[in-house]
């Protein structure tokens, strides 16, 4: 059987060491080779001998979730064998932590990532109850992290002196020692008239950098 469907980009190598590598760009391929976490639902094949269970939470950051349909759903990969992670063909990067490493990220970027990883569901600070994606997962430790991103990622320095103002639709995932706070672009006048559509942005100030992916459409909320 000929096709260049078969071609050896297309191809699923043996694999050479735990954890995860890039397949291609739209797919993460992991080896586990104990435990790992990834979104719920994300995973498109496997093989060996693999456990797949929804991961709990903490009664703190269940009642965050409810309150604003953003958090991290996760279930809990153990065993040893391969396993393939996608999203709605979105394209897939991967990142690695070093200790002191620190990354606040959007729950509905987050693909997958190395058990030895810790990650805490916060409020954006000075967001308040204010509106959807102001609730963020704060990755740290070490380890490697796959995110997911409508679109190819644009990728802003942020500094002292110039603040970057984000659409909290668009954000990805912002360095965590950054000051958050949000920013009204409109006036009261305006709103009256109908709006801009861009009433309110999330402002970033400090020295770091913030992703956006290049979409504002709403996000669906992860599934319980």
């Amino acid at each position: 059987m000929r096709s260049d469907l078969f071609a050896s980009e297309n191809m699923v190598q043996p694999p050479t060491a735990p954890g995860m590598v890039l397949q291609n760009p739209k797919a993460v391929k992991y080896v586990v080779n104990g435990e790992c976490y990834a979104r719920q639902g994300s995973m498109i094949a496997f093989r060996g001998n693999l456990r797949f269970e929804k991961q709990g939470q903490g009664v703190g950051n269940f009642l965050k979730r409810a309150v604003t349909g953003e958090g991290l759903a996760l279930m809990a990969v153990r065993g040893q064998g391969e396993a393939w992670f996608a999203h709605e063909a979105a394209n897939c990067f991967i990142i690695d932590f070093v200790p002191g490493d620190t990354l606040t990220v959007n729950g509905r970027n987050v693909l997958c990532f190395d058990a030895g990883l810790g990650y805490e569901i916060k409020v954006v600070k000075g967001a308040g109850m204010a509106g959807g994606g102001l609730f963020n997962s704060v990755f740290s430790g070490q380890g490697r992290l796959a995110v997911v991103c409508e679109g190819d990622p644009i990728v802003i320095p942020v500094s002292p002196q110039a603040p970057v103002f984000v659409d909290t639709d668009a954000v990805v995932g912002w360095s965590a020692h950054l000051a958050s706070s949000l920013h009204r672009s409109q006036s009261v006048g305006s709103m009256i008239r109908g709006g801009s559509g861009e009433a309110v942005q999330l402002r970033l100030e400090g020295d770091g950098f913030v992703i956006v992916r290049p979409s504002e459409a709403k996000p669906v909320p992860a599934s319980a």
